[in-house]
């Protein structure tokens, strides 16, 4: 895990160092609006990674829309994955290789360790303090007919690098702010009471709820506070850390 303002400028050189060449950045319009897209490939197309911007999916996205993902992936011959965004991104770019590598549909892979080749190296980069998804080796799909959310993890989903840039989570709106801090909240929450617990768990947990009540309120009333971005950004990993400890 790589944190810190401007952390994301580091992205370029840490893909690099993974061997990434050609990248896959699954980003969603509002992430390329915000300018986030546009720095995120100046810093990767700076050390020779050639990059393929993907973005035709949205909030909790499904089955269809990481069927979609693959199909644009495939003909590309990518050798890696960033994900860019709030947690539909980092989900669906994890969605997205589960499919590029092993065939079939997200369904399939419906649990864990359904992924009979390992996943390509991945790069979380969250923009809100939520899901945690960085942290976690599940990504969590909608299916497009039923709609139910499913879990599909697997060892390799997990990201090799989560780069945890406060800078990138101020120009989140409000409301944004607010139902992901919610959703971190819920984890740290979650996880402290889950029967699954471990000691790891808890440790993470209770961390990420030190963090995450204490600058909460904070953000929402200063949300250009530089110090509780950075607070509520590494509760909400915390808290994803915790969730995948205690699954």
């Amino acid at each position: 895990m790589v944190f810190g303002p401007a952390s994301v400028t580091r992205a370029g050189q840490l893909a690099r160092d993974l061997g990434f060449r050609r990248t896959l950045v699954v980003a969603d319009p509002g992430i390329r609006e915000a300018g986030h897209t546009g720095r995120l490939l100046d810093a990767l197309t700076a050390v020779g990674i050639e990059t393929f911007p993907f973005e035709g999916f949205g909030i909790n996205p499904d089955s269809t829309m990481v069927a979609a993902g693959a199909a644009f992936a495939g003909p590309l011959h990518v050798d890696s994955i960033i994900g860019l965004g709030g947690g539909s991104s980092l989900d669906c770019a994890k969605g997205i290789n589960f499919v590029l590598r092993n065939g079939g549909s997200i369904g399939d892979y419906r649990g864990y360790g359904k992924a009979a080749t390992p996943l390509l190296p991945m790069i979380g980069i969250p923009t809100t303090a939520g899901t945690g998804s960085e942290a976690q080796s599940y990504a969590v799909i909608a299916d497009a007919v039923t709609h139910m959310k499913m879990a599909c993890g697997d060892p390799s989903a997990a990201v090799r690098i989560a780069i945890l840039d406060p800078d990138l989570t101020l120009s989140a709106p409000r409301h944004v702010t607010a139902m992901a801090g919610y959703d971190a909240i819920a984890h740290a929450v979650e996880s402290a009471v889950s029967s699954k617990r471990t000691p790891l768990s808890d440790t993470f947990a209770h961390q990420a709820w030190r963090l995450l009540s204490d600058c909460f309120e904070r953000v929402l009333l200063y949300p250009a506070d530089a110090e509780a971005r950075s607070a509520m950004l590494l509760g909400a990993h915390f808290a994803g850390m915790a969730i995948e400890q205690s699954m």
